[in-house]
């Protein structure tokens, strides 16, 4: 039998080891088994739901989305580390990565995976949204200034999220904090 000539790629799509999804326009088209496992939501729910589904807060989901737009219209895919949420409620770190199917038109239709990172990196503590978006930023080793250009905001202003970080984290420098955010290795 020809092996490469008998691939079933919707399979191999249904069983990949990862969460994964096609959406358009931030709306998911079709999602695999490790996508519902790791949301705690059934197909029904995800197929032609927001990715908001998936955020922790509305506005979460639509600055991540503002950050995004034009990395995937530049290069054509995007990846990062950030916290998302489960159906319930509970909060956890996640990789995600995405790159646009056709790189002419990059919203019209990506694919997305999800790696759960929740056993390497537990969500240690309570954490405003913005503070779940700075600690993502920082994790990738950006500089205050990076993430105040990135988001929209003084450096000053990312300089006391940081600092409220440190204090949650009990964490006397950045690279402790880098640290904790990380959480403990296994």
């Amino acid at each position: 039998m020809d092996f490469k000539n008998n691939i079933d790629f919707a399979r191999i799509f249904q069983l990949a080891p990862i969460g994964m999804c096609i959406s358009q326009n931030r709306i998911i088209l079709a999602c695999n088994d490790a996508l519902t496992l790791m949301f705690g939501l059934n197909q029904d729910l995800l197929i032609s739901a927001s990715f908001q589904i998936l955020y922790p807060t509305p506005d979460e989901f639509e600055r991540t989305g503002a950050r995004i737009a034009p990395i995937m219209n530049t290069k054509g895919s995007y990846s990062d580390e950030r916290i998302m949420k489960r159906a319930s409620q509970e909060l956890f770190w996640c990789h995600v990565s995405g790159r646009a199917l056709d790189k002419e038109n990059p919203r019209t239709a990506e694919i997305w995976t999800f790696e759960d990172l929740s056993s390497k990196r537990p969500v240690s503590a309570e954490l405003t949204p913005r503070e779940r978006e700075i600690s993502a930023m920082i994790v990738e080793g950006k500089t205050s200034k990076m993430i105040a250009k990135q988001i929209g905001l003084s450096p000053r202003t990312v300089e006391m999220h940081r600092a409220k970080l440190m204090r949650k984290f009990c964490a006397s420098t950045s690279s402790e904090l880098v640290h904790k955010l990380l959480g403990p290795i296994h």
